[in-house]
């Protein structure tokens, strides 16, 4: 027996002008470059010719753009999930980076105290159970057939480290995740998930592209 594929696509960059962390915060969609590369991750699933089953979308704007590509290529609907969003964090509508960033100003910095939760956000221990629960729940759903999850950059990478036995904490600055980036699980009953590939199918536009709504 085959085992069953989770495809986990990050959504495509931002426009985001202002350079802030956006986090959940509602209206920020793709730019021009964010829609090719949502197209470029789209093309990739479609011409490997997967059995999907479901396409599960996170709720936020920039996922459901990202989504849109994929659910014309293949025919489907989105389930738009909610236990695959964003982490929450305390930064969100502010500039981290920069001489007026709020990495650099003092008040701020005991939310910065514990790194390893962390502190300034979502536990990452949460993520990852949330993200788990999500996944086994929709790979039961599809009943054997691939679950495509368009979501973002940290619960991708929570699950990465947490399906590879590797510490929750670490640097975000090493995350091997790029915008419409495709990570790959295999699942089966007996053995639960493993990585099986990852992908970045919109590597030509990466260089160009802004990348810092996210921590």
């Amino acid at each position: 027996m085959q085992e069953q594929r989770i495809h986990l696509v990050r959504h495509g960059e931002v426009e985001n002008p202002e350079g802030i962390l956006y986090g959940r915060i509602p209206g920020y969609g793709l730019s021009e470059r964010g829609h090719r590369m949502a197209k470029m991750a789209a093309d990739d699933l479609a011409q490997r010719e997967l059995p999907v089953g479901r396409i599960v979308v996170s709720p936020l704007q920039r996922t459901q753009e990202s989504a849109a590509p994929i659910l014309e290529a293949f025919g489907m609907d989105a389930v738009i999930e909610p236990r695959v969003i964003e982490p929450w964090n305390v930064f969100e509508g502010k500039k981290l980076g920069g001489r007026d960033g709020a990495w650099r100003r003092p008040k701020e910095w005991p939310k910065m105290a514990r790194p390893w939760v962390p502190s300034w956000g979502e536990p990452f221990t949460e993520i990852v159970a949330r993200m788990r629960e999500a996944l086994m729940a929709h790979a039961k759903a599809a009943n054997g057939a691939d679950v495509i999850v368009v979501t973002h950059q940290l619960p991708i990478w929570m699950v990465h480290r947490s399906v590879n036995n590797r510490p929750l904490p670490h640097n975000p600055a090493s995350r091997r995740c790029s915008l419409s980036s495709i990570t790959v699980l295999e699942y089966h009953p007996a053995t639960g998930f493993v990585e099986a590939d990852y992908r970045e199918p919109a590597a030509s536009e990466l260089r160009a592209a802004e990348d810092k709504g996210a921590v």
